[in-house]
């Protein structure tokens, strides 16, 4: 079975994806960059990550102009429900292009305010596929210590700045309705087609699985 792996600069995403691939599930990458409106940092931070987790292809998706939209258009206390639905529909679409049949991310319950059970249920409403969270009953510092254990915290301890259109007070209690309402105000087909038309593909030379520790396979068929 085939995953993407929705992979951020920071400590989550790849130590779900280490999880993911232990249990024998074949991912893929794809990074969303802030880009133009940041540089490429968190860019260089995933394609170091995917080199530590043994992950070969790694698709780069460029998503400020995109994001700067939601933050523009729509209520800003909705923003990160917004642009995590938005980048569910683009997973998707990698999804379909590279045969995967689900999404992996680093999300776990209750960890920031955009990850309440309310929040998780309306991102999960725009996917087509599966969207798995191996880490959602894991606190901060259960993680931190299993990317110490697989060698990816000293490239994610680095600032993450995915945060940075987002508002002060996000919402914790997003209404599928009320995100229907803003996503309204949004051309959402040109939003995702857009960023997929400037779609990165990178084919990298992994170190190993994890800087060698063993990726036994799982009973995912």
């Amino acid at each position: 079975m085939r995953g993407i792996l929705l992979l951020s600069g920071g400590f989550d995403s790849p130590v779900a994806g280490y999880l993911m691939a232990r249990q024998g599930l074949d991912l893929v990458a794809a990074h969303f960059s802030l880009e133009p409106i940041t540089d490429d940092a968190s860019t260089a931070k995933a394609r170091r990550l995917c080199t530590l987790l043994g992950i070969p292809d790694l698709n780069i998706v460029r998503v400020g102009e995109a994001f700067a939209e939601i933050a523009h258009r729509c209520d800003r206390r909705l923003y990160f429900v917004l642009s995590k639905r938005l980048m569910v529909r683009l997973a998707d679409g990698i999804a379909d292009r590279e045969g995967a049949e689900v999404l992996v991310t680093g999300e776990n319950l209750g960890q920031v305010s955009s990850q309440t059970l309310a929040n998780l249920r309306a991102i999960d409403a725009a996917a087509r596929h599966p969207v798995l969270r191996p880490l959602i009953g894991f606190d901060k510092q259960e993680i931190v210590d299993r990317a110490k254990e697989i060698g990816t915290y000293e490239v994610s301890k680095g600032p993450e700045i995915c945060d940075l259109l987002g508002p002060p007070s996000p919402s914790t209690r997003a209404r599928l309705y009320q995100i229907i309402e803003e996503e309204a105000k949004l051309d959402l087909s040109a939003l995702v087609a857009g960023p997929l038309a400037g779609l990165i593909v990178e084919k990298l030379k992994g170190d190993g699985p994890l800087g060698g520790l063993p990726l036994p396979k799982g009973t995912i068929p």
